[in-house]
Formats: structure tokens, C-alpha cells, sequence
């Protein structure tokens, strides 16, 4: 690593020798096809990395330009981007009024390298884009529940509350997260652990389908969701919002308020947002946990309720070319489990207890806290951007259950033990982490060099175990380039190096075993769980692709190679899952898995017609999977099956569709289509296909944006939703029917007191059908999704700023 920032020093200061002296401005005015003034659009010189925002009347300003040919790239969320080119020779230059045309859906992937907060140079990777508009128009109960209608993505469900991101039918550490720069890092290993993320606190959303970890390492070996911040404010301003929100179908209440501001350098915000739900309901009133019945009181799956109370401050100092900001965040959340599958009996459960209420949290439930602490920092010198970011997390999940005993454990819990007999589980990780790139030019090359570091420290508690405590430490380093071989076509190359090392901390139960009985003799033992080891780890990735751009029509391709490290559980796990009631068992010589990948795009946008087509092909070598045996765990589990982490040949193969059609400015359809197929090649199930993986689906869409009368400014849609049959499992897994749901959502913005507020009103599920998600967290319990669900919130945003300068 110190060679690696000597190199990045050393470039930096050679390449700002040749910086030039003249310098000069360009100026110009965006606007929509309807006339209409656009803020906040990016304008980006990508050639030296220059950029600035239009303002609220549209206009933009960008001095300190030197003297010679550029490139500059004009991007909007909803809007087709711009690319032209401009040489500056003697004067200033105006571009004057600049249209801006609306995409249908699919928008062109620009890779803008010269911004403060760039955009991730994917090269010819597949990536969609996503702002808060469609976040709000589509809100769900989780951030990747609303995400979940993107084509290629979608989510392990956990109640109303929480989930996890599949994308291409991978989740868990196979797709990496990041917030404001930093990798997210919780217990994402579990399928019962949702993401810490407060949906109403993120700016724009990047989600990159496919194998990135040339770019972010270990465990993007199948995407990436890349949150950026919410954007700064303008210069002497002083802005806010309030958000409200309320859902039917769990009864859930909720806001969220904000304020930021900003002097001529100095910014500053805070946020705070909470939300409380009590059980959901779903279109029926009994559901089989392992053939025994259970009947639900008003068709509410107790003790599913939850809240969530989030807290979000940021700071800093900016300018034109340097920028540093503080961002502090606390999210805590508690939710219940359903109390019939939860490692108890079903028939044990005191069902006069849990409806009594839908609002309280008995036992057993989840209570998580998870506190950030990030620096982002941007420094421009000549041709380079330097960035940085800096991060340490605090992640603290508890679990509590009643006491139950399995194999030789006591019948009742002792006095004597420091751990309440309530707590099942307890997790406290603290990560460590740091990011360090430049991106600057040379030439017709663009290149992003980088280096990241992180550390993990992950501790224990609880009277049951599953994993044990664990320290890893990670590194590596990559270069990227873009080597534009013409205003039409680019080349895009990576190459990275990683290095990781875990170490996991032994483990004895505190209760005595019985190992023998020889001659009436019984002698017991306190059995060791989990050992300690140490493995170290290394891994060189590559990917090289290309990208094409004529006009109306462009393409993209990308092949690579990634890998991911182990995690601890499937190294050293020992225990009992109470989720699934199975035990599972770790392998302390798996290697890391090694990925190989095709990636590639089409797209075609003229007039009114849009289409997109994303192929990809994905090959493991050994490819690590949670494999049932026919062995029976009696001293923990209770007779429950044991599964064994071991490892496959797997192919994996299918693609996205896009087409946007817009019969007028005010009527428009998009119709998304999503299929993956993966078979497992060697093994004990050679022929299946991997867990969770999702069935085809189709979606299609009505919108219309009426532009004039009382009703300008709004939006009526319909989604209809059409899921095939997935038939293709893997045991315990059971076949999915396919079914088809009808969704629809309008919005309204209108005037009062001089405030626009934006109403959104969605009815999810609006027939109340009866379906099961085969990626859900309860479909092994044959467990249907949540029945009609009416969404309302509204958004008031504050305007303080010509009262801060009076």
C-alpha cells in the first residue's frame, strides 16, 4: 500500500507540470422540450474534470478552463443525456438555451470521471440509474423493496420491514452495498438480516447488475448498490423538507424532516426519520409450519410488528476544487419474528399473548443499531481528482427468544450465567475502512487508480451459537482506464489485487456434553465449537470491455474474472439455525470462489421508441452453497437435518429486457422482462439449480403525466406484474406457483401557502391476491406475501433562504 501511494503522489505531480495557464469560461442555459427550466442537471468537462450543476433558473457557469478541446457531458435523472464537444481558444463561450429531451425508460450510461462525487467508472457494465422520484413513486417497505421493480433485481423478503438484495439471483456477501462511498457492513450473511439504510436519507442510486470486483473487491461477485448522498445545497441557501407517510396493510405511520444549508464553503444537514408498523396481513387465515396448522388471528402474521428511529447529521467545507464532508448516522430498528417459525413448536406458542395486540414486540424479535461515521473528501490539482473516504461502523444485532433446550443443554437455564436466558443472539462488529482513488487523463486515456483498506472485529454472546467471533483484515489496489479511441468508441480495462486474512476465535459451549457411557460410567465434556483459524487469502481480477455510441443506437461488452473470501459462517459454522431449523456446518479449507463473466448491452432510443436488451453469462469454478446431507444433528439441533457448506461448478446464464414506448408527451408504456438460469455442474447436486434464484417475470406499465388543466403536474400509472412458474429447486426448496398481480400509483404536486407538495398515493397488490415469492424469507413455510396495501405520503419541502439573507 505504500508503494501504491507513492505512485499516485508521483503521477499527480508530473501531470500538474503540464497544466496550462490560460484559462476561460463557458456558460449556457438547460431546459426541458416544454420550455421549462432544469436545476440540478450535471455538467461535467470530462476531459480535465471540471463540473458544477445548473441552477434553479437552469443556468450554469464553469470558469478556469484551459485552453484546448473538450468534451462536455449533460446528465439528468429522466433525461437523455448530452455529450458535445467545444474548443476553447481565445474567448468565453456560450452554449446558450440547451434542450434536454425525456427518455422513455432506458437512459444512456454515462461514465462521468471528472466529478467531485463521480459517478462509478462501471466501464461496459450494466447499470441503472435511479433518483428520488422514482424511490418516492414506488415506495415499499424497505429500500430494496422499492428497488425490487427495477428488471434483474429483487429481494429476500423478511416480514414488511426488512430485506436483502438479490440481483441476478444472487445476494447475501455475493452483492456489496455501498453508502456514501463505504461498504456497507452488517450481518448481511444471514437471510433473516435486513440492510441498516434509511431510505428517505439517499441522494441518486446506482445498482450495477453483474460481477464488479475490479472496482469494490471481494463480495460484488454479483453487483453492487452503490447509494450516493443527498445532493449539497446551493450556495447561500437554506432548504428542508418534511416527509409523511402511511401504509394499510401493517397500519404503519411514519416521517421523516430534514434541513441543510450552505454559506459561500460551509454545509450542513441533519435528518431525522422514524417509522412504527404493527403485523401485516396477507390473504389468508391459515399458513402450514412443516404440515401443522396454524390459524391467524384476523389474518395478521403476529408478532411482525416493528419501528425504526434513524438520525442523520453532515458537515463541511467546499469549493470549487476541494470538498470535505462529515456525515454521522444512527439507525435503530426492532423488529418481531413470526412466532410460530422461530425454532418453537409451533403449537407452543401463547397465541392469547400475541393478539392481544398488532403493535407489540413479543418475543422473539430482532433489535439492531447501526452507527456510521464517514469522511468524504475531493481534491482537484490540474488534471487529477483525488478522493477519499474514511468510515468506521458499529453494528450490534440482538436476538431474543425464550429459552428452549436442545440436545444436552440444561431444562432450565442457570442462575448463574452473565447473558440473560431472553438472549439468543447477540452480533457486535466495528469496521474499519478507507478509499483512496485519483482519476485524471491522459491523452485519450482516462484512468481511475485506487487503493482501500478495511478491518473488521466481530464479537459474540448469547446462549445459542451458530458463528463465532472473528477478526479480518482486507486490502487491494486497481487501475482502470478509458481509452477513447474515437467520439463514438472506448475501451475500458481493470485489473486489481486483493488481499485478505481472517482470523476466527474458538468457541466451548457452557454446558457439558455427554460423550461416552462405558460400563454405567458417563463422562461429559464442554465441547469445543468452532476452533481457532487463520486462512489468508489472495486473488488478481481483471475485466476488459468496450462501448460504442452512434447516435440513437449503442453498445457495450465486458468479460472478467472476480473471486470472493469466505465469510465465517461458511468456514466455522456450528449450530443450530432456529430460522429454518436445520444445523449447519462450516468448511474451515474452502477456498475463495472464482468467478467468470460476459456482460453485454444493446440499446436503441429514436423518437418515441426506446429498447434495451442486457445479456450475461456467468461461470463459478467452485462456487460455494449450503448443501442438505442425510446426517441428523442429536446433541444441539434436536434431530433437525444437518446441511454442509461445500462447493460447485455453476452456470449461470439470462438477461434484462427494456422497452419504452411514448405514444405522446402525456401517454407512455414500458414493458421490463427479467430471466436467469442457473445449474449446478458437480457435485452431490450436480443438475440443480442454486438456491433463491428467482423465476422469470415480465412487467408492464401504463403512465400518463397529464401537462395541462387542474390536473398538470400529475401522474396516473398501472403495473401489471406477470411471474412464471419456478418449478427449478434445490431441496428444502419447494416449487413456486407462478401467479400475476395488478399494481397502480398517481401523484399530485399542488401550491399551498406558496409550497409545492407532492402527494403519492400507490395500491399495491390491489386484487388482494393470494401468491408466494420464491425468494422470500417465509416461502419454505408456505407463507403468501402481504394482501392490498394502500401507500400514501406526501412531501413538503421549506424554502428558508430569502429569510436567512434578510
Amino acid at each position: 500500500m505504500k508503494y501504491s501511494i507513492i505512485y499516485l503522489l508521483s503521477v499527480l505531480l508530473i501531470t500538474c507540470a503540464y497544466a496550462q495557464k490560460k484559462e476561460f469560461t463557458l456558460s449556457g442555459v438547460i431546459m426541458g422540450a416544454d420550455g421549462k427550466a432544469l436545476s440540478n442537471v450535471s455538467i461535467v468537462i470530462a476531459t480535465i474534470g471540471h463540473s458544477s450543476k445548473s441552477d434553479h433558473a437552469g443556468k450554469f457557469s464553469i470558469a478556469g478552463l484551459p485552453q484546448g478541446k473538450h468534451v462536455v457531458v449533460l446528465s439528468h435523472v429522466g433525461y437523455i443525456p448530452e455529450e458535445r464537444t467545444i474548443m476553447m481558444e481565445s474567448t468565453p463561450i456560450d452554449l446558450g438555451a440547451i434542450v434536454m429531451q425525456k427518455t422513455n425508460y432506458a437512459i444512456k450510461q454515462v461514465d462521468v470521471l471528472g466529478e467531485i462525487y463521480a459517478t462509478t467508472p462501471a466501464g461496459a457494465l450494466n447499470k441503472e440509474l435511479v433518483d428520488q422520484q422514482y424511490i418516492h413513486r414506488h415506495l415499499g417497505g424497505s429500500l430494496m423493496q422499492t428497488l425490487s421493480r427495477l428488471p434483474g433485481i429483487s429481494n429476500i423478503g423478511i416480514g414488511s420491514g426488512q430485506s436483502k438484495p438479490l440481483i441476478r439471483g444472487l445476494g447475501f456477501n455475493r452483492v456489496v452495498v455501498v453508502e456514501k462511498g463505504v461498504k456497507h457492513e452488517g450481518q448481511q450473511w444471514g437471510a433473516d438480516h435486513g440492510l441498516e439504510i434509511d431510505q428517505f436519507a439517499t441522494g441518486n442510486i446506482e445498482v450495477i447488475k453483474g460481477a464488479a470486483s475490479f472496482l469494490y473487491g471481494s463480495d460484488a461477485i454479483g453487483g453492487v448498490i452503490d447509494i450516493k448522498p443527498e445532493p449539497l445545497s446551493e450556495k447561500e441557501s437554506l432548504t428542508g423538507s418534511l416527509n409523511f407517510i402511511g401504509k394499510s396493510n401493517n397500519s404503519l405511520y411514519g416521517t421523516s424532516a430534514n434541513i441543510q444549508g450552505r454559506t459561500e464553503r460551509w454545509v450542513y444537514g441533519g435528518r431525522v426519520s422514524y417509522q412504527r408498523y404493527g403485523d401485516y396481513r396477507i390473504p389468508t387465515d391459515t399458513v402450514h409450519v412443516y404440515d401443522y396448522p396454524v390459524l391467524l388471528h384476523k389474518r395478521k402474521v403476529r408478532n411482525t410488528a416493528g419501528k425504526e428511529l434513524n438520525f442523520h447529521v453532515n458537515g463541511g467545507y467546499t469549493t470549487e476544487n476541494f470538498q470535505s464532508v462529515f456525515y454521522l448516522s444512527n439507525n435503530s430498528a426492532q423488529s418481531g419474528f413470526f412466532a410460530n417459525a422461530h425454532g418453537l413448536e409451533p403449537r407452543r406458542v401463547d397465541t392469547e399473548l400475541h393478539d392481544a395486540s398488532s403493535r407489540d414486540m413479543q418475543m422473539p424479535y430482532q433489535q439492531v443499531n447501526h452507527f456510521k461515521a464517514i469522511n468524504r473528501s475531493s481534491l482537484k490539482i490540474g488534471f487529477h481528482r483525488i478522493e477519499m473516504e474514511a468510515g468506521f461502523q458499529h453494528n450490534f444485532r440482538q436476538e431474543y427468544s425464550q429459552y428452549v433446550n436442545h440436545g444436552y443443554m440444561p431444562p432450565v437455564y442457570p442462575d448463574n450465567m452473565k447473558m440473560p436466558s431472553t438472549l439468543e443472539r447477540e452480533y457486535d462488529k466495528k469496521v474499519y475502512s478507507l478509499n483512496l482513488r485519483d482519476r485524471f487523463s491522459v491523452g485519450q486515456h482516462t484512468f481511475v487508480a485506487g487503493i482501500n483498506g478495511e478491518y473488521q472485529h466481530n464479537r459474540i454472546g448469547g446462549w445459542s451459537f451458530l458463528i463465532p467471533g472473528f477478526n479480518q483484515r482486507s486490502a487491494g489496489a486497481f487501475l482502470y482506464d478509458r481509452y477513447r479511441l474515437s467520439e463514438k468508441a472506448s475501451l475500458h480495462g481493470a485489473l486489481r489485487y486483493d488481499y485478505s486474512h481472517i482470523e476466527t476465535i474458538e468457541y466451548t459451549d457452557w454446558f457439558p456434553s455427554v460423550v461416552s457411557e462405558v460400563n454405567g460410567v458417563t463422562e461429559t465434556a464442554y465441547l469445543a465449537r468452532a476452533n481457532d483459524l487463520q486462512r489468508t487469502f489472495n486473488s488478481l481480477v481483471w475485466s476488459f470491455g468496450a462501448t460504442y455510441d452512434e447516435g440513437d443506437f449503442s453498445m457495450k461488452a465486458n468479460v472478467g474474472k472476480s473471486f470472493r473470501v469466505p465469510i465465517a459462517k461458511e468456514l466455522a459454522a456450528n449450530g443450530v439455525n432456529y430460522h429454518y431449523f436445520s444445523y449447519e456446518l462450516g468448511d474451515p479449507a474452502l477456498p475463495p470462489e472464482q468467478s467468470y463473466q460476459f456482460d453485454a448491452g444493446l440499446s436503441y432510443s429514436k423518437g418515441k421508441l426506446s429498447l434495451e436488451l442486457n445479456p450475461f453469462y456467468n461461470y463459478f469454478s467452485n462456487y460455494i452453497y449450503l448443501n442438505p446431507t442425510p446426517r441428523h444433528d442429536h446433541f444441539y439441533g434436536a434431530g433437525n437435518q444437518i446441511f454442509e457448506y461445500t462447493q460447485s461448478r455453476v452456470l449461470r446464464y439470462g438477461g434484462e429486457i427494456k422497452i419504452g414506448y411514448r405514444f405522446s408527451e402525456v401517454l407512455s408504456t414500458e414493458l421490463l422482462a427479467e430471466y436467469v438460469k442457473a445449474e449446478q455442474l458437480s457435485g452431490s447436486k450436480k443438475g440443480y439449480p442454486l438456491p433463491f434464484s428467482p423465476p422469470a417475470s415480465f412487467l408492464a406499465n401504463m403512465s400518463w403525466e397529464p401537462s395541462t388543466g387542474f390536473l398538470e403536474d400529475s401522474y396516473f400509472a398501472v403495473d401489471l406484474r406477470l411471474v412464471a412458474p419456478q418449478n427449478e429447486i434445490v431441496p428444502p426448496e419447494k416449487k413456486t406457483p407462478g401467479y400475476k398481480l395488478v399494481s397502480v400509483q398517481a401523484g399530485h404536486s399542488l401550491m399551498v401557502y406558496g409550497r409545492p407538495i407532492q402527494i403519492n398515493l400507490q395500491v399495491q397488490n390491489l386484487f388482494n391476491t393470494r401468491y408466494l415469492n420464491h425468494t422470500s424469507f417465509y416461502r419454505l413455510i408456505e407463507m403468501p406475501e402481504a394482501g392490498r396495501n394502500i401507500v400514501l405520503s406526501l412531501s413538503v419541502p421549506f424554502d428558508f433562504t430569502n429569510k436567512r439573507k434578510s
